[in-house]
């Protein structure tokens, strides 16, 4: 039992098991998926272009620097497409901690500046150096104990963290692309999105028929003006 217990665990950690599991359906349009209670709206008046990551952020160089390496082990890079951090992921969590997206992740800050050096402390207590020094498979095991709460320094607890960040996570992966995360389509591209195509052809409704591709934020060239000019940049 243990050891299938691992398995699971471990998996919460797969890109590629993320989708298996589910996680990610309907992210594109139903974001934000229910989480934890600090789960803000993915959605809502997107950042300006002043709002970039570590500029009115919430959160220090080193804690910015291992909010990166962390969403780059959740959704980690490999033959399909870039990790979190190539992806912008990070850039869409900061960017909402620090107000850049209403509705964000606004109310999660105290979350974040408590638990990233609590991410730090606890590593290096237990594997013997801060998160980002670590290697992949001692991250993955630093992550895999804070999503089982078998990591200590955490208030409430480890799981309540992991869970916003993989949530958050997701949120910046799949979201439009003008919120920070997505980058290149990264996201979309990995579930098979084409993007907003209108109208939709009647060849394209048919099953088994592969829609060509027509990336672009969905504000881009729109009748949304304050996000106009970041779509489009």
């Amino acid at each position: 039992m243990e050891r299938d217990r691992g398995r699971a665990d471990a998996e919460l950690l797969s890109r590629s098991g993320l989708l298996k599991r589910g996680a990610v359906v309907g992210a594109v349009v139903a974001l934000p998926a229910a989480g934890t209670a600090y789960v803000g709206s993915a959605f809502g008046a997107p950042a300006t272009a002043t709002e970039q990551l570590g500029g009115s952020s919430v959160l220090t160089a080193q804690q910015t620097a291992l909010l990166e390496a962390i969403v780059d082990r959740l959704i980690p890079a490999d033959a399909s497409g870039p990790g979190g951090k190539e992806a912008g992921v990070a850039v869409y969590i900061e960017r909402s901690l620090a107000g850049g997206v209403a509705g964000g992740l606004r109310a999660a800050a105290p979350l974040y500046s408590a638990g990233l050096p609590a991410v730090d402390a606890y590593a290096k207590s237990k594997y013997g150096g801060a998160f980002t020094a670590l290697s992949p498979k001692k991250q993955d095991a630093v992550l895999t104990d804070l999503a089982t709460d078998k990591a200590t320094g955490f208030t409430p607890n480890s799981s309540t963290f992991f869970g916003a960040v993989r949530e958050h996570a997701l949120q910046g992966m799949f979201s439009d692309p003008v919120y920070g995360g997505n980058k290149n389509f990264a996201g979309w591209k990995l579930l098979g999105y084409p993007g907003v195509k209108m109208p939709v052809a009647a060849g394209d409704q048919k099953l088994g028929v592969k829609v060509r591709a027509a990336h672009k934020s969905t504000y881009a060239g729109g009748a949304f003006a304050p996000a106009r000019k970041e779509a489009e940049s």
